[in-house]
This record gives C-alpha cells, sequence and structure tokens, in this order.
C-alpha cells in the first residue's frame, strides 16, 4: 500500500471519527419517555384550588420553574414558567421531556414523577419546582 493510500485512509477515518463526535455533542438528542404507573402515591391528596408557583431550580443548563393549577381539589394542570432553552440541546431536551413530565405529574397528581432518561437534571428540577408549588396547595 502507497503511503498516498495509507494518508488518505488515515484521513477519512480521522473525518468519521470528527463527524461522529460533533454528531454525538450537537446532534438530534432523543429522551427516552417514562412508563406512567396508573397507581403512583398522591392520587389521594385534595389540594386548595388555586395557581401556585414553585421555586426556580438549577438544571444545569438552565433553571427549572413551574406553575401548578389546582381544581376540583386536584391538580389540573402544569405549566412550564422556566426550563432550560438556550441551546439546541436544551430545547430539544425539553421539548420532548416536558409533556410527558407534565402528564406523568397530573396522572400521579403529586410531584413523584420518574426520571426521563437522557433528561435527568429536567426531570428532578421538574419534580423539586412541583414539590414547592404543590406544598403550598396543601389542604
Amino acid at each position: 500500500m502507497t503511503t498516498v493510500k495509507k494518508l488518505l485512509i488515515g484521513a477519512t477515518l480521522f473525518a468519521a471519527i470528527c463527524a461522529y463526535a460533533v454528531y454525538q455533542r450537537y446532534g438530534e438528542h432523543r429522551v427516552t419517555p417514562p412508563i406512567i404507573s396508573q397507581n403512583q402515591p398522591g392520587q389521594n391528596i385534595s389540594y386548595k384550588d388555586g395557581t401556585y408557583t414553585g421555586n426556580a431550580v438549577d438544571a444545569y443548563y438552565g433553571n427549572v420553574q413551574v406553575q401548578a393549577i389546582v381544581s376540583g381539589g386536584k391538580l389540573a394542570n402544569v405549566t412550564f414558567l422556566q426550563y432550560p432553552n438556550d441551546r439546541p440541546t436544551s430545547k430539544s431536551i425539553s421539548n420532548q421531556s416536558m409533556p410527558y413530565l407534565k402528564a406523568e405529574a397530573i396522572a400521579s397528581q403529586s410531584a413523584q414523577v420518574n426520571v426521563i432518561s437522557g433528561a435527568t437534571d429536567t426531570s428532578q428540577a421538574f419534580a423539586q419546582s412541583l414539590a414547592s408549588a404543590l406544598s403550598q396547595a396543601r389542604n
């Protein structure tokens, strides 16, 4: 094998490795949704109707802060006031994980949600912010 061929092969491998590394860092990031359990703790808790704002919690790439809306004594909705969104990857992770976190919180009627793979920091910050909001709503 000639030196030129060896250099071309080496350069090609180097370019492929660099492209893979860039994709891993900046490419599309997917999260794995949690399995929403039907019998999670908190379903028998009654809350005072109203809108409650949780603490802003650091999720490493930005804060997560939620607002809990209680109607009929039940958690009816969760709104994200802050979430990591200043980088493309952060935006992608947040946009994919927020609907799952919201749905699981409403299903469980609590801040006890499963951590979403690929969105661990966001999941944990969500749970802490929601817990602080729901603590204000306890009867």
